[in-house]
């Protein structure tokens, strides 16, 4: 060969190493450390990439989702695509719907679902960025706690799932769990979304329980067609309720008093 022609070569096959070597990757990591028997779903939105004045129909740029099927096959780590074309047309991620999902019972109904977000924007001032530490990981917080209340005339116990933003030390934020970053940002990188559960719960609507020594009795209302029942200061005539495994109880969580 050619001694030009083979220096060329090396030299092309130098700079096309080093320009691998600095491309970014297209992807990162989306991940969350949950309670036990809780689990997340994720749906990922794409709009046009900055600069660009072409629009894609929502049936050619369905959001792709990950856990769908949270109760059986489960997988805390997902892989996010960060640009993608279609039908020509380059696009961006922009936001990643998060509903957060905790079993409470054993039937396919005793769940619970809340919502959380993480929005990705062009620009973004520092104060409101999600940061990174030196692994490459983004973490952001949230306290989940369960509401319980009672359903249908047999006053069947049932629980909702409320879930608040917090900081790294547990301290409540406003609104729901939520982070944003820029899109440069996230190439290569990992968010991670850390929920911790607040074992103590409450009940969903105020003046329905009463608090005792060893738990909460519901209140009897007018009677058991009162679907409401609320006290009404009346803290004497209380009602039974079941549970969702059946049981027949009189106090909250511990069925007998």
């Amino acid at each position: 060969m050619n001694r030009g022609l083979r220096t060329l070569g090396i030299a092309w096959g130098v700079a096309s190493g080093a320009g691998c070597a600095d491309s970014q990757p297209n992807t990162f990591t989306f991940t969350a450390d949950l309670p036990p028997d809780f689990a997340y779903v994720a749906a990922v939105y794409y709009e046009p990439a900055p600069g660009e004045t072409c629009t894609v129909e929502t049936r050619d740029n369905k959001a792709p989702v990950f856990n769908n099927q949270w109760r059986t096959e489960y997988k805390p780590d997902s892989e996010i695509i960060i640009r993608r074309t279609r039908n020509g047309c380059p696009l961006v991620v922009r936001r990643i719907k998060l509903e957060i999902n905790a079993s409470y019972g054993k039937t396919s109904r005793d769940f619970g679902s809340e919502n959380a977000v993480v929005a990705v924007l062009n620009e973004l001032e520092d104060q409101y960025k999600g940061t990174f530490d030196e692994a490459g990981e983004s973490t952001f917080y949230g306290e989940c706690q369960w509401l319980f209340r009672t359903a249908g005339k047999p006053r069947i116990l049932r629980k909702i799932l409320d879930c608040k933003k917090t900081n790294a030390l547990g301290e409540p934020g406003r609104g729901r769990p939520f982070s944003a970053y820029t899109l440069d940002q996230l190439p290569g990188k990992t968010v991670k979304m850390k929920i911790k559960f607040a074992e103590e719960e409450r009940p969903a609507i105020g003046d329905t329980w009463v608090k005792v020594p060893n738990g909460w009795k519901r209140c009897m209302g007018d009677n058991f067609e009162d679907q409401y029942a609320f006290c009404f200061g009346n803290y004497k005539d209380f009602s039974g309720f079941k549970m969702p495994d059946g049981r027949q109880c009189t106090i909250y969580p511990g069925c007998t008093e």
